[in-house]
């Protein structure tokens, strides 16, 4: 798998473009980076959750979270060891959905994601994280 980062630059391109213009002004790009450094916890949920959800549909689908999953795979490339195969990629994605999608109806919604979230001691850990890094 070879280091890409445009699949997975699109989709945070997108969820920094509120107005859906194409471009992100300077208002959208300072909220953006506000939420995700300086945020709540859900506040960075409700972030990832529009990050996730592609179509903007209000809800995540399998295929979606396959999406994203596959494009940070993409992005991390030669740099997970053991080279992840596309196999174990969509795997790992089902294994997601399956933990989010709380009512087993095949798709993920803001609530269903933010409960499953708050509730996942690693998860919340790294939101804490990103108070740090930025």
């Amino acid at each position: 798998m070879e280091l890409n980062a445009s699949q997975y630059a699109h989709y945070v391109f997108k969820a920094f473009d509120h107005d859906g213009s194409g471009t992100i002004n300077f208002q959208e790009f300072v909220l953006g980076l506000s939420t995700i450094s300086r945020g709540s916890p859900t506040e960075k949920l409700q972030w990832t959750f529009n990050l996730y959800d592609i179509n903007g549909d209000g809800c995540i689908t399998r295929e979606e979270m396959r999406e994203i999953i596959n494009s940070i795979y993409n992005l991390l490339g030669r740099f997970t060891e053991p080279c992840v195969s596309a196999e174990a990629t969509r795997d790992h994605a089902d294994r997601v959905f399956d933990k989010l999608d709380m009512n087993k109806d095949g798709i993920v919604t803001f609530d269903e994601f933010l409960e499953t979230c708050l509730h996942d001691e690693n998860i919340t850990k790294s939101l804490s994280l990103l108070d740090t890094v930025l």
